[in-house]
């Protein structure tokens, strides 16, 4: 496999370089990332149960898919990209908004990341990619809310910091 390297960044979003991604993962570099959600027609999350063999977070639920664009394509561009390698879907996605975290995961990695948050709407069935993904589900917001306050280490790290933020985000552009 060859190597894929991560995008660093300052805190304005200005690359500042390149660096192998598990070597970002391992040193806790920031670096450029994004986060893809997106809702049925019924408003529906669509979520997705990670691969058990991940590098870190292994078996965890997220959202609908997650990434790091490469050198030379832009955060929309690679949150397409990753949206139909991971899940097998295309649609229209919409920039939201970016934030910064730094998460410790397993396995001694730090997450430490500038992330883009896209939404898009879609009642496609997603086919996704069982290298990337071991399950997926369409839940409500009730349920999901519900779900995190009962088991949040069922969930990744930037899954219960973004949804938050989305859902404070969503109810003020209403």
């Amino acid at each position: 496999m060859d190597q894929e390297f991560v995008i660093l960044v300052n805190e304005r979003d200005e690359e500042i370089g390149a660096m192998e991604k598990m070597q970002a993962h391992v040193s806790g570099r920031l670096h450029r990332a994004l986060s893809v959600f997106i809702y049925n027609n019924e408003g529906k999350w669509l979520l997705h149960k990670r691969a058990e063999h991940k590098y870190h977070s292994a078996g965890l639920w997220t959202n609908t898919c997650c990434s790091h664009p490469r050198q030379g394509e832009s955060t929309l561009e690679a949150a397409h990209r990753r949206l139909q390698e991971e899940m097998g879907m295309s649609c229209t996605l919409e920039h939201r908004f970016s934030f910064i975290y730094k998460a410790a995961l397993d396995h001694e990695l730090t997450e430490h990341e500038l992330d883009h948050v896209f939404v898009g709407y879609s009642s496609d069935m997603p086919l996704p990619n069982k290298d990337e993904v071991s399950d997926w589900r369409f839940v409500t917001s009730a349920e999901l809310r519900v779900e995190v306050e009962r088991t949040p280490e069922a969930f990744t790290e930037w899954f219960k910091i973004i949804y938050p933020k989305l859902i404070e985000e969503m109810v003020t552009h209403e």
